[in-house]
């Protein structure tokens, strides 16, 4: 259970926090003294990023001295518990639509990271599968049906492709994950996109479901003949295999720390809303994505104290610290772009409790 302090400790945690957390980076360093009474936090959504959130929120509480509770629940579950106001944030790899923003009370997107989502599959004797944007299109619809088709060889001459049937592997809860992929799938394939579309949740036509990146993960490491989109950093944790695939450039890449910055180089708006996928930028990975953590502007719900304010910002602000973002390639993530940052922190910056600015 989340602790209640006293109004005057409120206060007190206020007017320190006008020095304390002037400067996040030096808040960051891990010999700062706590200037307020430590707080519970939670949070959940998005399984995406949960390896470099497990890392950076045990990094923000030895800092603060905060306890950071988050729940991988998918993003479509993290943004219904938000809208319940049962969580201080959630985490999404789906920035809100403006229809969903406008059922909600405003909201703010802090980018927390950047990644890939991969095709991660099962094929023994193949290693450096190459596909194609079409034709990952139409193996998730169920027109490419085995490993051996005509355009998959075209693509892979010197590979030994069985003759078997092809299953691909999706996501059964809703998520961001799914939502980036799609939102790919839309951009390269018109076909896709009038008949599936873009979405959280997606009607898939053929194949199997599994909860999660690590339960998508988890069925392909252990299915033959497997194909599926996951987050890159369970199929790097589990030595999954994935393919290169081709980008808008025809250029064939892998996901890496540079090929998923690439595709952020283009313009950023000033609520960090954007999608990334298919990126014209040179060298660009074609599947990139941010990942957001979303907050409430006005942060006095669901009887949150001002204390507890502001400790989601400093959460957030340590998440976007140069400290936080040079972990991110350590658990095979990329770092936020500057711009990002700037937008974010000026985004954060507005955030109110009780329609007052929370001093940072």
């Amino acid at each position: 259970m989340k602790k209640t302090l006293s109004i005057a400790l409120s206060f007190m945690a206020a007017a320190m926090a006008l020095t304390s957390c002037n400067n996040s980076n030096q808040k960051a360093d891990a010999t700062a003294t706590v200037t307020r009474e430590s707080v519970e936090l939670s949070g959940a959504g998005a399984t995406f990023p949960l390896p470099f959130y497990n890392v950076i929120f045990e990094e923000f509480g030895d800092v603060n001295g905060d306890e950071v509770a988050y729940g991988g629940i998918g993003s479509g579950g993290g943004v219904r518990n938000l809208k319940d106001g049962i969580v201080d944030f959630c985490g999404s790899d789906a920035f809100l639509s403006d229809e969903e923003m406008l059922e909600m009370p405003a909201v703010v997107h802090v980018p927390t990271c950047m990644g890939a989502v991969v095709l991660a599959y099962n094929l023994p004797d193949v290693k450096d599968l190459v596909l194609s944007g079409d034709v990952v299109a139409d193996i998730f619809a169920g027109k490419i049906t085995t490993w051996n088709d005509p355009r998959i060889v075209t693509l892979n001459k010197d590979a030994k492709l069985p003759s078997d049937k092809i299953i691909p592997t999706y996501r059964s809860d809703g998520s961001g994950t799914t939502f980036v992929f799609t939102d790919y799938l839309s951009k390269v394939s018109k076909e896709w996109a009038e008949t599936y579309g873009c979405g959280k949740s997606v009607n898939f036509p053929v194949g199997q479901a599994a909860k999660g990146n690590p339960g998508v993960a988890g069925v392909i490491s252990q299915t033959k003949n497997s194909i599926g989109y996951v987050g890159s950093e369970y199929a790097f944790a589990q030595g999954i295999d994935y393919a290169a695939l081709i980008n808008s450039n025809g250029e064939t890449v892998k996901p890496t720390a540079e090929s998923i910055s690439a595709a952020a180089s283009g313009e950023i708006p000033a609520d960090t809303r954007c999608s990334i996928t298919n990126s014209d930028a040179k060298g660009a990975y074609p599947i990139s994505t941010f990942t957001w953590i979303i907050i409430y502007k006005e942060q006095n719900y669901s009887n949150r104290s001002l204390t507890q304010a502001q400790a989601t910002l400093d959460l957030l602000n340590y998440v976007i610290s140069d400290k936080a973002q040079k972990m991110t390639s350590a658990v095979n993530y990329a770092p936020l772009p500057a711009k990002a940052v700037e937008l974010s922190k000026a985004n954060l910056a507005t955030v109110t409790y009780d329609g007052k600015t929370i001093a940072q």
